[in-house]
């Protein structure tokens, strides 16, 4: 036995070896020339803050999302996953409280072909004859409950972006033959002409004058997963426009686009109040409309308090709303409460009270009408 102190760089280790003295002149055996310790120790280094930061990161990102294979084999999926349009897909997803997001549309359409079921140990996601329609993101998470609160675990998730491939549809189909994007100028829009090949190449083309639009990669980026994002919209973006696809094959054409320039400030509802009129007659109709002008895409919602509430006097209300263009390329959208009263009566008179609500916030107007 002997001793041998080896002077690293950044330490000294003192290593114990046993075995042959130096002076040995017997031929190595392959591979003994790699130093072999007994019992090293070898105080650990502290890693650094991007180490450590790292090193976090991937275990809140450590994904308990899996594919079930044949035979009961189990895969870890990676960011993207390419199918081919008409096989069916198991997920599985460790844990006893499972929620799982899927595209939209098989919600909206019930569709049978989407099983979700919770078992003891796991969450089980089951696509059956899948379509082109069916491409997008496909996740799961462990919810935290305490009592009837539920939280998002963030360090307990897992994702995947799903490819259902299917040459003779290029462009994940929807519902419409046109559809609108609004170009908000403080937020991104996006076109999404998303592809069911990964590989195809997309182009985005201008329908009057006719062009293709340039994508510099700044301005105008291609994500596969989202389609053309307009980084920083501005009114000359506005007009129709469609996205093209090869791929080993004749080109595709996506549906069509209207980009609309919008620019209403954001804030509660910009709510006004006005009756048809503000004194009636016994017997007479009384209409009361609350209007909304706001951005395109925000839904507004209406509430109302009137006199005969508490009464329960029954009331005609309708919603709706249209688009008006303010004729400077900017959309602006127009949404309207009507409250009708029939045959109004002494119990009628009073405040008519309109509560307008967006994200942003609400809008409480009024306006009284009197009996003459």
């Amino acid at each position: 036995s002997f001793l041998w102190i080896l002077y690293g760089k950044n330490e000294t280790s003192v290593i114990l070896f046993i075995g042959q003295p130096a002076r040995s002149k017997r031929p190595k055996e392959p591979g003994e020339n790699k130093i072999k310790p007994v019992n090293k120790k070898v105080k650990p280094k502290t890693p650094k803050m991007k180490e450590r930061e790292s090193a976090d990161s991937s275990s809140k990102s450590q994904s308990i999302l899996t594919q079930v294979m044949d035979k009961g084999r189990f895969q870890k999926l990676a960011a993207t996953l390419s199918l081919s349009a008409g096989q069916s897909i198991e997920l599985r997803c460790k844990g006893s409280n499972v929620t799982w997001n899927y595209p939209s549309y098989l919600d909206t359409f019930k569709d049978s072909r989407l099983s979700i079921k919770q078992l003891d140990r796991y969450g089980q996601l089951i696509l059956a004859n899948s379509t082109a329609a069916d491409t997008g993101e496909y996740s799961c998470w462990l919810q935290l409950c305490n009592g009837n609160k539920c939280r998002k675990d963030e360090t307990k998730m897992g994702s995947t972006y799903i490819f259902f491939t299917d040459k003779e549809e290029l462009f994940v189909p929807t519902p419409s033959y046109f559809e609108i994007v609004y170009l908000n100028p403080d937020k991104p829009a996006v076109i999404p002409c998303r592809v069911t090949t990964p590989s195809a190449k997309v182009t985005l083309h201008r329908e009057f004058p006719a062009e293709e639009i340039e994508t510099d990669g700044t301005d105008i980026i291609y994500d596969v997963k989202k389609g053309f994002v307009y980084q920083h919209p501005t009114s000359d973006h506005k007009g129709i426009v469609y996205c093209k696809a090869e791929s080993q094959g004749a080109p595709q054409i996506s549906i069509k686009y209207h980009l609309l320039y919008v620019e209403v400030p954001k804030g509660p509802p910009s709510t006004t109040i006005a009756a048809s009129s503000n004194r009636a007659e016994v017997g007479d109709s009384v209409h009361v409309i609350c209007t909304v002008l706001g951005e395109p895409d925000v839904d507004v919602n209406f509430r109302w308090q009137y006199p005969g509430q508490e009464s329960e006097r029954p009331v005609i209300i309708q919603n709706f709303w249209r688009l008006i263009n303010r004729g400077t390329g900017h959309t602006t959208r127009i949404s309207k409460s009507v409250l009708v009263v029939e045959d109004f009566e002494a119990r009628d008179a009073g405040n008519y009270i309109c509560i307008a609500q967006n994200l942003q916030g609400e809008t409480t107007v009024a306006t009284k009408v009197e009996l003459n």
